[in-house]
């Protein structure tokens, strides 16, 4: 199916808050509050849903969450949906998803990254409406970096847009934020220097030009959707075959040979087929007895024979490149260049 881009969201519009996976404890419920004032002065209209506490590892049963976010998902007046953050177990409201209702109503924006991707792909990959792997509403506040778009800029753009982003070439060593000790903090401490990186067989410093439908998300997350409905990814591919597809990999703190055993399954399953690059984040994820999370991708991923590059702003580790799934992207690795085009069509 075509991809299909949600109306640009304009201030005065209502952005639904729910949590799908993990609430908010009480005592980071500040910082909440804050990025919900953060987007209201920014002309935004934001309503929070009931699903949104902390009673266990979710925010509410998973009836009640599943409804929650699907009504929001159809519901005319909200125009964009974003969870607080992610979590661990949110895979389990994928079945409670109506995605032909979905699919059937006016395209909403929908915003998130870790166990977001769990729901965010899917709703791409089996409606053709494009959502946005971006920062979760506690991460919004912060100040985009340059060459780095906020999904707010992705989300208010028209149809047919380019979005152009780089590498800033600095990244975050502080690991997750103590909400709770600073509320109100507004900008990452970029405390360390490092590009993008070519991993393949292929000579390191060869450049690479890189084009195709831009599809992706968390690894810890999404591997668990190999063979499901919900990770039909090769008809993903047929469907764009025209295209082809760029796969970005969210790797998050799994140790290299879990990695490498996701990776390894999900190629198996299909996952990267008509895969014209890969793209993985930076991650703190350990090196084990040697072996290396780069060793990891390499032994998983170069049967494909296609390039293959690290540490792109896509992961877990700040800041955050803003991508669309379903959007055509190029991307540009060379000595003097490592960036991204997005083009809303």
């Amino acid at each position: 199916m075509p991809i299909r881009y949600p109306a640009p969201l304009q201030p005065g519009d209502c952005i639904g808050v729910t949590a799908p996976s993990s609430g908010v404890s009480p005592e980071v419920w500040p910082r909440l509050d804050f990025a919900v004032r953060w987007l209201r002065e920014r002309g935004f209209d934001v309503v929070l849903g009931k699903c949104l506490g902390s009673p266990t590892q979710v925010s509410a049963p998973r009836e009640d969450r599943a409804k929650e976010l699907q009504d929001m998902l159809t519901d005319p007046d909200v125009r964009c949906v974003i969870p607080p953050w992610g979590g661990e177990t949110g895979i389990d409201i994928l079945p409670l998803l109506d995605f032909e209702a979905i699919a059937a109503a006016e395209p909403t924006w929908a915003v998130g990254f870790a166990d977001t991707s769990t729901w965010l792909t899917p709703l791409t990959v089996l409606t053709g409406v494009a959502t946005v792997h971006g920062d979760n509403l506690m991460d919004s506040p912060y100040a985009a970096e340059a060459g780095v778009l906020h999904w707010l800029d992705v989300v208010t753009a028209t149809p047919g847009t380019d979005l152009d982003q780089r590498s800033p070439g600095r990244y975050s060593t502080a690991g997750l934020t103590d909400w709770g000790d600073d509320t109100v903090v507004g900008r990452y401490v970029l405390d360390a220097e490092g590009g993008w990186l070519r991993i393949d067989e292929a000579d390191p410093d060869e450049p690479v030009n890189l084009s195709g439908r831009l599809i992706g998300g968390c690894v810890e997350t999404l591997s668990h959707l190999t063979g499901t409905a919900y990770g039909n990814m090769r008809e993903f591919a047929r469907t764009h075959a025209e295209d082809g597809t760029l796969h970005y990999l969210d790797i998050d703190a799994w140790g290299a040979y879990d990695v490498c055993r996701a990776l390894h399954g999900m190629r198996m399953a299909g996952w990267f087929e008509g895969a014209r690059g890969i793209l993985v984040s930076r991650t703190d994820a350990p090196d084990e007895d040697g072996f290396t999370r780069h060793d990891a991708i390499r032994d998983a991923l170069c049967a494909l024979d296609v390039p293959i590059l690290a540490n792109i702003e896509c992961g877990h580790v700040p800041p955050r490149l803003a991508l669309v799934n379903g959007a055509r992207a190029t991307v540009t690795f060379t000595a003097e260049e490592q960036s991204i085009r997005q083009t809303l069509s």
